[in-house]
């Protein structure tokens, strides 16, 4: 019992189930060859043999035809004694054996004249007892005078030769058979370990162990290819999960302290408005922190649909010249009244594939962060840039402001960070993860280096490059 339900828990496996598909397959595959292979060798031989046979009993009609009955006997005489020769029997008209190799046949096989209708029963010389009768073929010539020879061939000859061709073939279907298992369990086993090892990987996975791989080999077969593309996936995931996780923590954190406020401004006037001047004046900064809220909310839900890439789906090939351009326009007013000179150095005729739509976004993002941070009295510059180079396509943004420290690159990029000397200014702190999100999508990515390094206002520059081609 206990073999039989560790043999019931082997077959649930995919692997054993095909192998003993197959395996059945092969077999009656191997069956049919032998079979079709065995009845051809045995029908050429059977041809060949009455080819043999027509062909020397139409020699013995010439024979006795130019020469007579003395001539066929010198004949027969001669060629009944050479080595592997056919069978011959003269006999007279009542159908007694008067010469040849063969000292007796089967009742009836002379009787009628052409091909017998069935193999025949005849004993050689020196032997009588049944055990040592053999079964033949033959043709048998009648002649006027009543004279009869029978020319025939031993069918032992092309039976043996049957047998022999299928022991052969069933030998080597045999040692086919067993080498097909031997490199089904060598090549099983390896399969059957990668998928344990996958399944391993799963189990984790599904635990709530994103940062776990499916394992690849490198060679490069499907199931690398299927395993690399779940990695993908996965770290996909992971990475959502992760700025999931971020944004829940920045919401409490970040989100905690505007509700606050504006809760407090809303019990103060209640507490202490007089009229409906300060009950005006409370709503309006009410109004004001709850279209910042609004704000903050509409760039989180902007980044979850890009990163989520559901407008993957909008992409078309996008003049970004001509975006460039016209965000520089749209902005040059406002960035004049904000005190800034906003410069344009923008390359004609550069197309990148993307949604406009975004792509605009993000551009919009970094000159308004340009405009917050980029403050500098001796320089008070912002460039906006579109160039191709060997790496790709960039749009750059920079100022000349106090800039960001290198260690902090990595910071600002996220969710919701703001440097401490920018708290006091106006902001989501989601400008550039909003545009990391947007180059992420694209297949690009968003690069910060400083615009005059070594100066007492480096400023930042901020460089999107999109791919070429």
């Amino acid at each position: 019992m206990a073999a039989l339900a560790r043999l019931r828990l082997l077959y649930r496996h995919t692997a054993v189930r095909l192998s003993a598909i197959y395996l059945l397959l092969f077999s009656a595959c191997a069956a049919v060859l032998v079979l079709y292979v065995t009845s051809i060798s045995d029908g050429q031989l059977q041809t060949r043999m009455k080819e043999s046979i027509s062909e020397e009993v139409n020699q013995l009609e010439d024979i006795y035809t130019e020469g007579g009955v003395a001539s066929l006997l010198r004949v027969l005489e001669r060629r009944s004694h050479q080595p592997g020769a056919n069978l011959y029997v003269i006999a007279g008209p009542s159908g007694e054996i008067l010469a040849g190799n063969v000292a007796g046949l089967q009742a009836g096989v002379l009787n009628e004249e052409g091909w017998t209708d069935k193999p025949f029963l005849y004993n050689r010389f020196g032997e009588t007892a049944k055990k040592d009768r053999h079964q033949a073929i033959a043709h048998v010539i009648r002649f006027e005078n009543g004279l009869r020879v029978l020319v025939g061939r031993d069918v032992g000859e092309p039976e043996n030769a049957r047998l022999l061709v299928r022991k052969a073939l069933m030998l080597a279907l045999g040692v086919m058979g067993v080498g097909a298992l031997v490199i089904w369990f060598a090549i099983g086993r390896n399969a059957l370990k990668r998928i344990d090892r996958t399944s391993l990987a799963a189990q984790k996975i599904m635990a709530g162990d994103l940062s776990q791989r499916l394992p690849e080999t490198g060679s490069g077969d499907e199931f690398d290819r299927l395993a690399g593309s779940l990695n993908v996936m996965l770290a996909r995931m992971e990475r959502l999960n992760e700025g999931l996780r971020q944004v829940s923590d920045n919401i409490a954190h970040d989100l905690k302290t505007p509700l606050t406020r504006l809760r407090n401004k809303a019990e103060s006037a209640l507490a202490k408005a007089e009229d409906a001047d300060d009950y005006r004046l409370a709503l309006e900064e009410v109004i004001g922190d709850t279209d910042q809220l609004i704000r903050t909310f509409n760039a989180l839900l902007m980044i979850s649909r890009v990163e989520a890439g559901s407008a993957a789906a909008e992409m078309s090939v996008v003049n970004l010249s001509e975006v460039a351009e016209e965000f520089g326009e749209l902005y040059e007013p406002v960035a004049e009244d904000a005190g800034f000179i906003l410069r344009r150095d923008v390359a004609p005729g550069v197309v990148v594939r993307g949604n406009r739509e975004l792509i605009g976004q993000a551009i919009s993002n970094l000159i308004d962060n340009a405009m917050k941070y980029g403050d500098n009295p001796d320089a008070p510059e912002i460039t906006l840039s579109v160039a191709s180079s060997a790496d790709g396509v960039r749009v750059t943004v920079a100022d000349r402001g106090q800039g960001v420290p290198e260690d902090k690159y990595g910071d600002v990029v996220k969710r919701f960070f703001r440097l401490d000397e920018s708290r006091s200014k106006p902001g989501t702190g989601l400008g550039l993860a909003l545009t990391v999100a947007v180059m992420e999508l694209h297949g690009g990515r968003v690069g910060l280096s400083p615009t005059e390094a070594g100066k007492e206002h480096p400023g930042l520059s901020v460089t999107m490059v999109f791919p070429l081609g």
